[in-house]
């Protein structure tokens, strides 16, 4: 592992490092993997794919107003920057709704399974 151009650490590729020690330790043999859009969740949408631009402009943006330290984040449909601080200040929950809604459609999966097997 390398440094980047700002002296930081480069991570990248630590999967490799991490395989070789455990195979070292083990002497089982052991593979990495790296995941693609398929199994990460599907390949990406229009709105997907303009999301991330999206982001990546807000990331700009903040660069050029010197907003150091901060995140780009979505709220609503409105891309804005929020501190780092504040975004790791507080564990966020799913409010019970979205809950409740996830919940239903897997009851309704789960029993069209059911009944597909009969």
């Amino acid at each position: 592992m390398g440094k980047d151009e700002f002296g930081h650490a480069r991570l990248g590729g630590i999967a490799n490092i991490l395989a070789r020690e455990i195979e070292r330790r083990t002497n089982f043999e052991t593979r990495t993997v790296v995941l693609g859009h398929v199994q990460r969740g599907g390949s990406p949408s229009a709105f997907d794919r303009m999301l991330a631009t999206r982001y990546g402009l807000g990331a700009i943006d903040m660069v050029h107003r010197g907003e150091f330290g901060c995140m780009a984040a979505l709220r609503g449909n409105k891309i804005v920057s929020v501190p780092l601080a504040d975004a790791i200040s507080k564990n966020r929950t799913v409010d019970q709704e979205t809950i409740d809604v996830a919940s239903g459609i897997l009851d309704k999966l789960t029993t069209d399974k059911v009944a597909v097997g009969k």
